[in-house]
């Protein structure tokens, strides 16, 4: 089913990817991805380290023509966000990704793709292999759990790389070449209940709302996508204000980092009132999917009378539960008064789990100001502390501050310009990248980050431009050429 992208050109590159993408590579698994890469490099005869947290560096001596250059660090990360459309049925941990190309892109079924940052490390393999590509010595890092906690870059050896200048191979858009990004912190919310008795005259209902599109919670939190969990609380709040409702399980989202595509609430309500609410969700339907319609075509509310163990939450813990999640911010909460178009600061609701007498409700929240991501974070908090949640912030992460002046960004512009008669675009983004924590361990370290056009990372729509990856890569060859010599 893969063969068609190994014939892609660079084939060096997609057969790189298409080897990748047969092996699982989830979050903080990543053992079998590190195995790959290790057999990769012996073949290579290639010297390689893994540093104590798992990350893997592996060497490359420069060229002949290259030997006076500055080393350089080649960064991707190797796991990969998980997620697949309900109707699929897919095992990521135990099976390779299955793809197809449609025009020009490369897909896959019904689940993530893995090119963010999977075509990464591809071209850093398809570098590795060369024996034609001019370049310095390189120093080719391949990092272990960005997607849940950046735990590989947090945790790098501070001592292990010597390289001066870092490449890191996971934005996005083709045109662009990022310089800054924003930093993150996890927010954990928590809390016991009791559960209340059934009433006698009630029946249990699911609400599901499902069908929305999802996508990366920091470089499309600012597009308006509908947060599935924000817009199940919103049609539970509207219930509550006219019927006997009472909640007994939710689960709604996954990642931190994927705005949540699908929530379900099981509810009691009076057996009478079925019709009536029945009726009510459909208003509340017909009245949000103009909203939603442009971004979130396939928005659906659907209902179902379910029979089993569930039992209702006290009346206090479900109206505090309703009220919190109204008043957690979500989306964009502050745009950058120095930089155009620039979300500052944002909120993530990802995740919500009501069940078997525990609240989990996680957040993800990003800046690229750390007064501002602590001042949204903090406020966050004492919205549940003040109801007798308990809150835990964890896995905090600092931006990187851009550098207009480096010699890479020099360098790098005036290639965009060589090859594609245009200016790039220098910018920062609002998503999390390894960058800012590199460069706490190597402040004098030059950096750069730019990539292949995906779309829809972190969703099963995401999707990677072959005639995009084409540019990326020849790009990616002439700043190899180009790299400045040592002072």
């Amino acid at each position: 089913m893969n063969n068609e992208i190994r014939l892609i050109q660079p084939k060096s590159l997609w057969n790189n990817f298409t080897d990748l993408n047969s092996v699982p590579r989830p979050s903080k698994e990543e053992e079998k991805v590190i195995d790959f890469l290790i057999q990769f490099a012996k073949k290579l005869n290639l010297n390689y380290f893994q540093d104590n947290i798992g990350n893997l560096i592996i060497a490359k001596p420069s060229t002949e023509d290259m030997k006076d250059c500055k080393t350089i660090v080649l960064q991707s990360h190797v796991d990969m966000v998980h997620e697949k459309n309900n109707d699929v049925d897919f095992d990521f941990k135990n099976s390779g990704i299955n793809m197809h190309i449609e025009g020009d892109w490369v897909k896959a079924r019904g689940t993530t793709l893995g090119a963010d940052n999977g075509l990464g490390v591809a071209s850093i393999m398809a570098i590795l292999q060369s024996d034609d590509i001019s370049h310095p010595k390189i120093e080719a890092l391949f990092t272990i759990d960005e997607e849940t906690g950046m735990t590989g870059a947090l945790n790098l050896d501070g001592d292990a790389l010597k390289g001066e200048i870092l490449l890191n191979l996971d934005t996005e858009e083709d045109d662009e070449i990022c310089i800054g990004c924003a930093g993150g912190i996890d927010i954990n919310i928590s809390k016991t209940y009791i559960a209340d008795d059934i009433d006698p005259e009630s029946i249990f209902v699911k609400i599901l709302v499902n069908g929305l599109t999802g996508g990366h919670s920091g470089a499309e939190i600012h597009k308006g996508l509908g947060n599935s969990n924000k817009i199940l609380n919103s049609l539970l709040k509207d219930l509550d204000s006219k019927f006997e409702v009472r909640i007994s399980e939710i689960r709604g989202g996954n990642l931190r980092n994927a705005i949540p595509r699908e929530s379900y609430a099981i509810v009691q309500i009076k057996t009478d009132d079925y019709s009536k609410i029945n009726q009510d969700i459909n208003n509340f339907y017909n009245s949000n999917k103009t909203k939603y319609y442009d971004l979130d075509p396939n928005f659906s509310i659907n209902t179902s009378k379910v029979k089993g163990e569930f039992k209702p939450l006290a009346i206090n813990d479900h109206k505090q539960l309703i009220e919190c999640i109204e008043e957690c911010p979500n989306g964009v909460f502050l745009m950058s008064k120095t930089i155009d178009n620039l979300v500052e600061t944002s909120n993530n609701l990802a995740s919500i789990i009501v069940n078997d007498g525990s609240i989990i409700i996680k957040c993800l929240t990003r800046s690229s100001v750390e007064n501002s991501k602590n001042e949204l974070s903090n406020l966050i908090s004492n919205i549940f502390k003040g109801k007798g949640f308990q809150v835990e912030l964890s896995g905090g992460y600092p931006g990187w501050e851009p550098n207009m002046n480096s010699d890479i960004l020099s360098v790098a512009v005036n290639c965009y310009k060589k090859l594609n008669n245009q200016q790039p675009k220098v910018n920062v983004i609002h998503a999390g990248l390894e960058c800012g924590i590199i460069g706490s361990h190597y402040p004098k370290m030059e950096m750069i980050s730019f990539g292949p056009t995906i779309l829809g990372a972190h969703s099963p729509d995401e999707k990677a431009c072959i005639s995009s990856t084409n540019k990326f890569w020849n790009f990616l060859i002439e700043i190899l050429k180009n790299i400045p010599k040592k002072n």
